[in-house]
């Protein structure tokens, strides 16, 4: 039996912590959060866990993993317990808004050597899997270009983009990520362009909701990233793959799959709600294997290393956009900006 905590009772929280005390031989045994909510109890009573202080998690050596889905400002801290405490972690991205702050902690996470997992739920869900199998087995031949779409179906509001740390950390940290993994190589430059043209409560936060980012590969290769805070279709999320014998893709995943049609033309469903409906799969399956790495010392698909990489693009990406310039990662390390 396998016995997991769970800090953070929110929206991702909630999706974890229910993931995790339905899978076999698991059990939830705590919850910390510390903000006294009806979500709070009604996870504590979902999942049988009890409301524990943090140190307390982590003194108790009948734990063995803890999942850290908590605001963001909170996961440097965990992480230093987790790796000071032996205790095997999921994290949730990005690992901090301070881009040093996260350096750090990946180092003393390394250094540590827990078994860490990072929270990148596409490299789990099944299309965007087999999309890269099929690269990696060579049938499609060499991945050339890569283009990806996220848009969000509404801006969120002022008060959370005040806090997520903009739209490049927040969101486009997945697309930055799945650059990487679909590369299969570093990435060598990256340029970026963004723009409020949408809200203006966004822009009053001082962020942006619209943004494109180019990257080349250190061999060249290139890939585009375009992201939106609104959607017309809704939520959108589609991937693009040129590659030199086929041209793969992925698109929006419907709500159903029924059409109506009549002699006015063909009505399909629309794309799924949210991300949460979208990667509900991914989700699932990013806890299976967090448990699998607990147990079998299974690696995962998305390590400390990979949260760190994917916001050292985002960090070169928000540069690149202040600048107006390209920025070459391959020149001295990258500063705070």
């Amino acid at each position: 039996m396998s016995r997991l905590a769970c800090f953070g009772a929110g929206r991702i929280g909630q999706i974890h912590a229910l993931n995790a005390a339905r899978l076999p031989d698991v059990s939830l045994v705590a919850i910390a959060d510390p903000i006294d909510s009806p979500a709070r109890a009604q996870l504590c009573a979902a999942t049988g866990a009890q409301l524990r202080a943090t140190q307390d998690i982590f003194d108790d050596p009948d734990i063995d993993g803890v999942i850290i889905a908590s605001s963001t400002d909170s996961h440097v801290d965990l992480l230093r317990l987790a790796a000071q405490t032996g205790k095997a972690v999921f994290c949730e991205k990005p690992i901090s808004l301070d881009f040093a702050l996260s350096e750090q902690v990946t180092q003393a996470v390394e250094a540590s050597g827990i078994r860490c997992m990072m929270g990148f739920q596409r490299r789990y869900d099944a299309s965007f899997r087999a999309l890269r199998e099929r690269i990696a087995s060579g049938e499609a031949g060499r991945l050339e270009q890569l283009s990806m779409w996220s848009r969000d179906p509404a801006p969120p509001p002022r008060a959370y983009v005040e806090r997520s740390g903009g739209m490049f950390r927040d969101s486009s940290i997945h697309d930055a990520d799945m650059v990487r993994y679909m590369m299969g190589e570093e990435i060598a430059t990256v340029y970026a362009v963004g723009a409020c043209l949408i809200s203006e409560e966004i822009g009053a936060a001082g962020d942006i909701d619209s943004l494109m980012i180019t990257m080349t590969t250190v061999s060249g290769r290139q890939a585009q990233i375009t992201g939106c805070r609104r959607g017309p279709m809704g939520f959108d999320q589609r991937l693009e793959a040129l590659c030199s014998h086929e041209v793969l893709s992925i698109a929006n995943q419907p709500q159903h799959h029924m059409v109506v049609s009549t002699r006015s033309g063909a009505l399909s469903a629309p794309p799924e709600a949210y991300f949460l409906e979208r990667f509900a799969q991914a989700y699932r399956d990013e806890m299976v294997d967090f448990v699998a790495m607990i147990r079998d010392a299974h690696v995962p698909l998305a390590g400390i290393r990979d949260g760190f990489e994917a916001q050292r693009l985002v960090e070169a990406a928000i540069r690149s956009m202040c600048e107006g310039r390209a920025v070459d990662l391959r020149q001295p390390q990258l500063e705070e900006v």
